[in-house]
């Protein structure tokens, strides 16, 4: 079903604001570039205008905070499906992107900055090498979008290709034009999607039911609380927090810590909850968790900021440990999304191994 805009002049009498458009695409390009967030406060963009080794031209390429790239594709008028097929081709080639040609993209698109120091900065930590490129987007941005598109976009995304619609609309409110977006397809499923087919080809295999949660960032988190209170949380931003949407009553979780190893498995009771409304078992009694954990502040700080709230998902720890004890080897499986469903092998000789180290009960 298309998805429509409108939007209303607040007042006594309400006004519906008259459709207007964008000059060009290029003007849309050049919006996007100058203020990201139009499509995503998530991610950097990396690069504009790359002619691939097909001929063809890629209007935005943009990085996530995982490494992976994120093609857009910008199309001011209605979306033709044979977008689709031409989005397709680019990201054939996207995918065979070396690190080198990448930095070397960077380059071009920043004027000489450096892209190992802007991740450092905008994602406030340094990109491994090896995640750089590890899967990819694929995103349409449009201002309408055809039946055959919509259905192509959905039957992909339910087959875990990470493909989706950005639909915008330009509203016109006396001299100005106003931008209205919304997506076609819960972006944290595309995110999703992306993360869980990462496997080169040939190495993919059907998910084994286990999540992998990632427990990051021990500035603004403690596994300490997580562990006692029983819960795994992520905040920062809407790319940390809308794969928590993921888990269901009944997931079970294995929860790593970036550079120490993994530290707990669980299993999910409630689904996720923002900050402001999640409470935690205490002697005191049940208590709004940002009462009584370490960084209750900065959660509360944020509490009706929908961007940046703290998110939690209530677990019943099956077993977890001290971090002082996460438990890390060559060879496991790691991953900067808060929850993940990995279909590579690496992630079955992951759980193999974790098995034989956290209790689990005999069945």
């Amino acid at each position: 079903m298309p998805i429509q805009h409108a939007v209303w002049q607040v007042g006594d009498q309400p006004k519906l604001l008259t459709c207007s458009k964008l000059v060009s695409e290029q003007q849309l390009e050049d919006m996007i570039v100058r203020e990201p967030r139009i499509l995503s406060s998530e991610w950097m963009l990396i690069g504009r205008q790359e002619v691939t080794a097909h001929g063809g031209r890629i209007d935005l390429l943009a990085i996530a905070p995982d490494g992976a790239l994120v093609l857009i594709e910008l199309k001011r008028g209605r979306t033709p499906r044979e977008i689709i097929a031409q989005a397709l081709d680019y990201a054939s080639w996207v995918a065979e992107l070396t690190a080198d040609r990448i930095v070397q993209m960077y380059v071009r698109f920043s004027g000489g900055r450096s892209l190992e120091t802007d991740i450092q900065q905008r994602f406030g930590g340094a990109l491994d090498e090896e995640a750089l490129n590890h899967a990819h987007q694929i995103i349409i941005v449009a201002a309408e979008l055809d039946s055959s598109t919509e259905r192509i976009v959905s039957y992909l995304n339910e087959r875990d290709l990470a493909i989706n619609v950005v639909l915008f609309q330009v509203f016109q409110h006396g001299e100005h034009q106003l931008l209205s977006r919304a997506w076609l397809i819960d972006p944290g499923q595309t995110q999703a999607n992306a993360a869980s087919a990462s496997p080169p080809a040939g190495e993919k295999e059907p998910w084994n039911g286990e999540f992998y949660v990632s427990f990051g960032d021990a500035t603004s988190r403690s596994w300490d609380d997580a562990r006692r209170y029983g819960y795994i949380s992520a905040g920062g931003g809407s790319w940390y927090t809308q794969t928590l949407k993921l888990l269901s009553p009944g997931d079970r979780v294995w929860v790593n810590i970036p550079r120490k190893g993994f530290v707990g498995v669980g299993e999910v009771v409630e689904s996720v909850q923002p900050t402001n409304t999640f409470k935690v078992t205490t002697e005191a009694g049940e208590r709004l968790a940002m009462d009584v954990v370490k960084h209750g502040e900065g959660y509360r700080a944020n509490a009706d900021d929908p961007d940046k709230t703290e998110q939690f998902v209530r677990v019943n720890w099956i077993d977890a440990v001290d971090a002082s004890k996460a438990f890390y080897e060559v060879g496991l499986f790691g991953n900067q999304n808060t929850v993940c469903q990995p279909t590579t092998p690496k992630w079955r000789h992951t759980i193999e191994r974790l098995k034989t180290v956290f209790r689990l009960p005999i069945t």
